[in-house]
């Protein structure tokens, strides 16, 4: 057993150390609860703390499988992800093609450079290529019919489901001197810091929040935002052993990640308002699609990637 892999089983039996505390700290509220009182917040909270479960032992498999293990899992997350999110956009027969080579050609040849590790191409191909290409496809189609809506909507769909999500396996490219081959942990630091800020933001955020962020769209508040922020940095110093960063690097990176994961959440609930729909799909029972589960991953992983990349390489 590799130095990595024992790591990994560490960090896994570690996280569901704390999802059993969570979990304990969940049932102990539901047990103090009235029995005929509904707690949305304490039942949204068990939600959450559910799904965790099924990431961790789904992240924590990939990881022990290596880079074969984390490409296959991302990449269908990228392509659940982007059915979701296209699903709910607007679309004409004259898309049916740019479409189809979006789910077929991009997003496919998008995760093909990420495994050979050609970074001049995946981080440009989708942003240049694909905003470029597609568009010219539907044009081809002749039907100006909401056109401009119709191909950003495409746009947006392919940076949030497949650009920003093929930034995670992105960072096993990473050539980081004196770290070797335990880049494949830098996932799992992502991850676990920008979700376990996420929870906690919602947890303190329910019980100490006053004061909304964005009224009318979400009931994040700053107090919660704040609270998930300093603890994904505690988090992050914590598991600052896996990292190249140091322990206040490690804290920086995590407070970071944790923080555009969060207004990402916001972006994302802005436009499932637009939309009309509570959860992107019903993929996962009672707790939404994988767009409402890596939502915060999602915009954190290519600005974790970048500085990363920029201070660490």
């Amino acid at each position: 057993m590799t130095s990595t892999t024992a790591d990994i089983l560490l960090l896994a039996f570690g996280s569901f150390g704390i999802l059993i505390a969570l979990t304990v700290l969940g049932e102990i509220l539901r047990a103090r609860q009235p029995v005929h009182d509904a707690n949305p917040m304490l039942d949204t909270y068990m939600t959450r703390v559910q799904s965790w479960w099924g990431m961790v032992a789904f992240i924590g498999a990939a990881l022990l499988l290596g880079k074969p293990g984390i490409m296959t899992l991302f990449a269908f997350a990228s392509f659940a992800a982007l059915r979701e999110f296209l699903t709910l956009t607007t679309k004409t027969q004259a898309d049916h093609l740019s479409l189809a080579l979006a789910f077929f050609a991009v997003l496919p040849l998008q995760y093909i450079f990420v495994g050979f590790g050609w970074t001049g191409l995946y981080t440009v191909f989708i942003p240049v290529y694909a905003f470029l290409f597609l568009p010219m496809i539907s044009a081809l189609r002749g039907n100006p019919q909401r056109f401009l809506v119709r191909v950003a909507e495409t746009q947006w769909a392919l940076m949030i489901a497949v650009f920003c999500v093929s930034h995670v396996p992105a960072l096993m490219s990473l050539d980081i001197a004196g770290y070797g081959d335990r880049s494949v942990l830098l996932i799992a630091f992502l991850v676990m810091v920008v979700q376990f800020g996420d929870l906690l933001d919602f947890f303190f955020g329910r019980r100490i929040g006053r004061t909304k962020i964005a009224p009318g769209l979400s009931p994040k508040t700053w107090e919660g935002l704040v609270c998930g922020v300093l603890s994904a940095m505690v988090i992050g110093a914590m598991l600052s052993w896996i990292t190249p960063f140091g322990l206040w690097g490690a804290a920086l990176m995590a407070g970071i990640a944790s923080l555009v994961g969060m207004f990402g959440n916001l972006v994302v609930t802005a436009i499932k308002r637009d939309r009309g729909v509570k959860d992107w799909s019903h993929l996962i029972p009672g707790q939404g699609g994988f767009v409402d589960q890596l939502d915060s991953v999602i915009f954190a992983a290519p600005i974790f990637y970048q500085l990363t990349k920029f201070f660490y390489t």
